[in-house]
């Protein structure tokens, strides 16, 4: 995470500089006549191109761009901000629902002194991972794929590339190949790649419980079926819980977790809440194993350090309210990690 910050940060700082440089060297009389497109390149090198990807900012050259109206990619009314264009520079981020198929293939400069137009391919999105189950499928096993924009796509387990049975632009069912175990998923397209942060093999819950482990029916929690709201796969875990209260998991035994630095857990709540993380039926009550939740999904992990060492096995997962206030909790992909994953 902290090498993605560090990569956004000097990818921000580029754009400024470019636009600092830009700037200094136009013209501050705006000129006269209608707009004329020269050129365009991908902002985050000024390398020029005669295609761009939806969702990545381009750097459009040319001259009488003061006073900027309208910026079309193939007819779609582009948001640009009027601080990034001078008389010969526009800096612009192409529109996530750009079209692609069926396209102009034009982009256009509206100014009050005329249009310019010039010849500009939009390629799709490059593809999302929003999850895929089973997480625990074998090699040789089929998993699906959930996300956006798989067109023409390439599935690789760990750099080992698998063989897709079927595929739209929102699934793909592909085939595990050999030594996919703790390994990630990978969908590469023509427009970039994408993978999951969760690795094969390592799920506690994923739809359904993995044997031997199970939440008791007298928790009156409920299983929710909404691929459009989950965090991994199509189902997930409510339960309202009330003040002080808790969602118990069973008490079994599995000491097969030598192999894993802790224990994951995605959760959301209607509203924020806060929540202890109960491991092995200890911190009840431990206000330093607690964590807040909020209306968006978020991934919480727990090393074994942080949960007393190294145990000799998984016997409980639980967890307990900690607001003192009734709220809707959601819980989803439950399971172990690497820290390397």
């Amino acid at each position: 995470m902290k090498n993605l910050k560090n990569n956004f940060t000097l990818y921000i700082l580029a754009i400024v500089a470019v636009f600092i440089s830009l700037t200094s060297c136009s013209d501050d009389d705006a000129k006269s006549g209608a707009p004329t497109i020269e050129s365009v390149s991908y902002a985050y090198n000024d390398s020029l191109v005669d295609q761009g990807y939806a969702k990545n900012m381009y750097i459009i050259r040319g001259k009488g761009f003061t006073d900027t109206q309208k910026i079309y990619f193939n007819e779609t009314d582009t948001y640009f901000n009027s601080t990034l264009v001078t008389d010969e520079v526009i800096i612009v981020t192409i529109d996530e629902h750009t079209p692609y198929e069926n396209a102009s293939d034009e982009l256009k400069v509206v100014t009050p002194k005329g249009t310019a137009i010039y010849h500009f391919i939009v390629a799709p999105p490059a593809p999302e991972v929003k999850s895929f189950q089973p997480v625990n499928a074998a090699d040789g096993e089929q998993i699906t794929i959930y996300g956006n924009y798989f067109l023409d796509p390439i599935v690789t387990v760990g750099g080992v590339q698998a063989e897709i049975v079927s595929n739209s632009l929102t699934q793909i069912v592909a085939i595990l190949p050999p030594g996919s175990q703790q390994k990630y998923v990978q969908v590469k397209t023509i427009s970039g790649k994408n993978e999951w942060n969760t690795a094969i093999g390592t799920a506690i819950y994923d739809d359904a419980f993995y044997s031997p482990w199970t939440i008791e029916d007298w928790n009156n929690h409920v299983y929710v079926t909404d691929l459009a709201n989950a965090y991994q796969g199509t189902t997930f875990i409510k339960k309202e819980i009330n003040g002080w209260d808790n969602i118990q998991g069973n008490w079994a035994w599995d000491e097969n977790i030598s192999q894993y630095d802790g224990i994951r857990i995605a959760v959301r709540s209607d509203d924020a809440g806060k929540l202890v993380f109960i491991f092995n039926g200890q911190f009840w009550g431990d206000a330093t194993h607690a964590f807040n939740t909020s209306t968006e999904w978020t991934e919480y992990r727990f090393t074994w350090a942080e949960l007393g060492g190294q145990p000799q096995a998984l016997q409980n997962i639980s967890f307990q309210e900690f607001t003192g206030s009734k709220h809707n909790y959601y819980f989803d992909n439950i399971g172990y990690f690497k820290n390397d994953q």
